[in-house]
């Protein structure tokens, strides 16, 4: 029962009752923005670590043009990090650079990959990163190749890489005892065309010969076979021989970096000769001749002595038959000659016998025995000029049949060939040190003296008083003679005028006169009757004559005559 004293409380209506129990159970409005503001922060933090590569250190040389936080990671010109920190190595030797990737990263690091600083910079004869120079320098990538393994740590390189990895091509080893002008980026040049360039040489062994990794794109990489040469074709060349100056220029690039030439021998199809393989060994030749000459494989080792000058030989000078080059010279030395007391120069030099048609091609059992054939003919060596310019001397070689035997002799491996005096040049240095000895010894102190006193004695005569007054009365008769000339050409005027009528009257007279003589020609000439009535006479009168000087001698013996007449008995 209810207390009488309190009322009663009403009773709930169900209505009431149902609102209540649902506010009870509903999310007040104001916790929606957190939850939504969690939600987009987890959101954030998966995609940024979804983005998110490995962090990775980078240590350089030198950290110049890198700045903390701003510098990126670039691959292809694409933003793949940014460093976020540069700090120095214990030793501070080194800089190392933090660097946070991002997830196109991941694939691209292995132990293999490439690191290096983009900046201005002229490298392989290419001018680039200009870009950088307002943006600012960053760091440059070039990943391994795939399969390597998984670093985070690398040891960034001081210049980039010559090329990308994914270059069609072939790269080869070529051996070279130096290495000369050639470097990094050195272009290769096949028939005068760039096909290729430098990667580098390794270190591992350079005791003996340096070697160098060249790369040779395609499809230029299937003309390398096993047979091809390649030689350095660095600057230029100048050669000046008998022919006159010879100058060889691969290209002003080469001329600028350095370069190396490949090609193939003349007697083999390239087409028919599979190409070499990755990493294939070649040697490097000097030059392009050396390079040609390399086909000639065999080489017979030979010795000369000489007593005289040898100026002007060296190691790499030619040797020659009938002027034709057949080896070369490879070591000039002196040696004393106990058995001669004097100093001899051997000179040790080379003949490849391919080089001579019809023999090369033979092949000879015993080395020997073809030599002690050949010095049998009267083979012979001497030093000939190649150029009177430069005084280069080449070894000639030469047969002289009828020549007395000569026995073989070896020293060593070389054998020796008997050697002559050189003609050409050494025998006109001779003349010319003959006529220069004559030529000091004549007495020019005394045809000085001589000279000097026949030339006072010509000034005397020139500046004397007889030759002033010779040059006076010289100039006093010409003064003369000018004045007669006045007069006389003033008198002979008229005259003058007078010659063409006086020429003309005297052609007649001679015409006249000629008549004349034609007439007297014809009345008394030799074939005329009076001609030979006067040459009758003549005789008569030559006759009479001697009649009378007969009498006259008669006359002056006996003038007694003219009164008694002739004496009896005188005829």
């Amino acid at each position: 029962m209810s207390d009488p004293g309190t009322s009663p409380s009403p009773e709930p209506s169900p209505t009431h009752a149902r609102i209540r129990a649902r506010g009870k159970r509903r999310i007040p409005a104001i916790w929606i923005i957190p939850l939504l503001a969690v939600a987009i922060g987890l959101w954030l933090g998966w995609d940024t670590y979804s983005k998110k590569g490995p962090t990775i250190t980078v240590s350089f040389e030198s950290a110049e043009g890198l700045q903390g936080g701003q510098s990126e990671l670039k691959f292809k010109e694409l933003t793949i990090g940014t460093i976020t920190a540069l700090e120095l190595t214990p030793d501070h030797n080194r800089v190392i650079a933090t660097i946070e990737t991002t997830r196109e990263a991941r694939d691209l690091l292995n132990d293999k990959t490439l690191f290096w600083v983009v900046k201005p910079r002229l490298f392989a004869g290419t001018l680039s990163g200009l870009g950088t120079l307002i943006s600012g320098s960053y760091i440059g990538m070039r990943p391994g190749p795939a399969g390597g393994r998984s670093v985070h740590e690398f040891t960034g390189v001081e210049d980039p890489p010559v090329q990308e990895t994914t270059v069609p091509g072939t790269s080869f080893i070529v051996k070279a005892a130096r290495l000369g002008s050639i470097s990094v980026g050195s272009p290769v040049f096949f028939r005068d065309l760039t096909v290729g360039e430098v990667l580098g040489w390794d270190l591992t062994d350079m005791a003996s010969s340096a070697n160098i990794r060249v790369f040779v794109h395609a499809p230029y990489d299937k003309y390398v076979h096993d047979r091809s040469r390649f030689w350095d074709a660095s600057g230029f060349s100048v050669k000046l021989g008998a022919t006159g100056v010879d100058v060889q220029v691969q290209s002003v690039k080469a001329i600028l970096l350095g370069g190396i030439a490949f090609d193939n021998p003349a007697d083999i199809d390239v087409s028919k000769l599979p190409p070499s393989a990755t990493e294939h060994e070649f040697t490097l030749f000097t030059s392009q001749a050396a390079a040609d000459a390399s086909v000639f494989g065999r080489k017979v080792p030979l010795l000369a002595y000489f007593s005289g000058s040898v100026g002007g030989l060296a190691p790499g000078n030619d040797v020659t038959l009938h002027g034709i080059k057949v080896g070369e010279v490879t070591s000039v030395s002196l040696k004393y000659d106990p058995a001669q007391n004097k100093i001899v120069v051997p000179v040790y030099f080379n003949m490849e016998p391919e080089r001579v048609l019809g023999v090369g091609n033979r092949a000879f059992t015993d080395i020997k025995m073809a030599a002690g054939a050949m010095l049998n003919r009267g083979l012979h060596a001497s030093l000939q000029s190649a150029s009177l310019i430069t005084g280069q001397l080449v070894v000639s070689l030469d047969l002289t049949p009828g020549a007395p035997h000569t026995p073989l002799v070896m020293e060593g491996e070389s054998i020796v060939i008997p050697s002559v005096d050189s003609g050409g040049f050494a025998e006109l240095s001779s003349a010319a040190t003959a006529l220069l000895n004559k030529v000091n010894a004549m007495p020019f102190d005394r045809i000085g003296a001589s000279l000097a006193n026949t030339l006072d004695g010509t000034d005397r005569l020139v500046n004397g008083p007889e030759m002033k007054q010779s040059m006076a009365a010289l100039s006093s008769s010409l003064a003369t003679l000018q004045s007669v000339l006045k007069q006389v050409d003033a008198g002979l005027t008229p005259t003058l005028k007078q010659l063409p009528d006086l020429t003309a009257k005297t052609q007649k007279a001679i015409g006249e006169a000629t008549t004349l003589l034609q007439s007297l020609e014809s009345g008394y000439g030799d074939n005329t009757k009076f001609n030979r009535d006067l040459d009758r006479l003549l005789v008569q009168v030559d006759g009479a004559v001697q009649s009378i000087r007969s009498l006259v001698d008669l006359l002056q013996r006996h003038p007694e005559m003219l009164i008694q007449g002739r004496p009896g008995g005188q005829q």
